[in-house]
């Protein structure tokens, strides 16, 4: 076991210790993760995912990566956009979550263009230049390496193609971030409590995004992993930002 510590929350720990704590909040989130998603955004993360598919430029007969895809939400969406010439793969470190996902697209009859993928973000297991979109919504801050995980994305994108990243980020407005992060510290866990039976794995999630980049470093961090055109669009007060950046 390597010395090198990491960010897991508010914690350090080694980094071979965080992928299975990172993997132990999501086992014990899978179940419940679509109504906690409800009760911590008030639905409006559905909004912020719909503004991601729009701004992808997702197209018929595109092969699409959403990456940290848990239940499939996304993917569902982009198979009907792709149609039967296109694929979706949606990809998910922990198995829980993937299972989750793949019993939801299954039940509603999404099976014919999508594929599911065990997957760590900084080691991808696809050749290069095979996707015209990749999508990671809420899941960059819970990799380890993030330089590692923007450069895996880069390389197994087609040139001329396109990566999303949605991700809760830091609000500009003083008192907005006060108000958001007496919600996130205070009501977050005791609603994971009381719905999820399981504080201890929300308050990791409250500690994980005020841990994550900020819009400009995670701006300056796609530039350096080679992403050309980058931008990002706060929404929702920049509670969450919308990054893009394009393959040379």
């Amino acid at each position: 076991m390597s010395d090198k510590t990491t960010d897991f929350g508010y914690k350090k720990v080694t980094v071979e210790e965080k992928a299975g704590k990172v993997a132990e909040v999501f086992h014990s989130v899978a179940g419940n993760y679509d109504l906690m998603n409800d009760l911590m955004s008030g639905g409006i993360h559905r909004l912020w995912k719909r503004v991601t598919i729009e701004m992808s430029g997702v197209r018929l007969g595109h092969n699409v990566l959403d990456i940290a895809g848990g239940t499939g939400d996304l993917a569902a969406k982009f198979s009907r956009i792709v149609g039967p010439e296109g694929t979706v793969v949606l990809a998910d470190i922990n198995d829980s979550m993937l299972k989750v996902g793949r019993d939801r697209l299954v039940d509603r009859g999404i099976t014919d263009n999508v594929r599911f993928s065990q997957a760590d973000a900084q080691y991808l297991p696809f050749p290069d230049n095979c996707f015209d979109v990749i999508t990671i919504a809420f899941g960059l801050r819970n990799v380890t390496d993030k330089d590692m995980a923007l450069r895996s994305m880069l390389r197994v994108l087609k040139p001329g193609g396109k990566l999303l990243v949605l991700e809760f980020s830091k609000p500009p407005n003083a008192l907005l971030s006060k108000i958001y992060d007496g919600y996130s510290f205070n009501i977050l866990p005791k609603l994971g409590k009381l719905f999820a039976n399981d504080a201890d794995s929300y308050q990791y999630l409250a500690e994980s995004i005020r841990m994550h980049p900020d819009q400009e470093t995670l701006l300056g961090m796609m530039d350096k992993a080679g992403f050309e055109n980058t931008d990002y669009h706060n929404m929702t007060g920049g509670i969450v930002a919308l990054h893009r950046g394009v393959k040379p």
